[in-house]
């Protein structure tokens, strides 16, 4: 008999998928509130400049009255894909503390690259 998923996990995007070029995208801020596990996933399209790298961030208040900061090493489980390979898909765990995060991309060149961010949710206090 096959183990129930969909009604323990929530997923919120962070970067929506589409091709991104030409300047950096900053990701929405995704509420871990309820939730006792969240991870980023990294779906990589096609790239013809992988010069892309990803930071993910954290916040108490969404930004309102503490700005996002960067997430330090340990307190991710893998790293994120900088420099990204075509068609794949990364992902990364927080256990950080903070009620809100979001990933940044920054654009270190000047191709196009298809990719999309979702914030993985589980381990939920409520199901979704």
């Amino acid at each position: 008999m096959r183990q129930d998923i969909k009604n323990h996990v929530a997923i919120a995007q962070s970067i929506v998928p589409g091709s991104h070029s030409g300047g950096d995208q900053t990701g929405s801020g995704v509420d871990l509130a309820n939730y006792d596990a969240a991870a980023m996933v990294f779906d990589v399209g096609a790239v013809t400049d992988n010069s892309w790298t990803f930071t993910v961030e954290h916040s108490d208040d969404d930004g309102a009255t503490d700005a996002y900061a960067e997430v330090d090493a340990d307190e991710l489980d893998g790293t994120t894909p900088d420099a990204p390979d075509a068609n794949t898909v990364t992902v990364v765990g927080y256990h950080g503390i903070k009620q809100w995060v979001r990933v940044v991309a920054t654009d270190g060149g000047t191709g196009d690259a298809e990719f999309g961010v979702s914030v993985l949710r589980a381990r939920g206090r409520a199901k979704p």
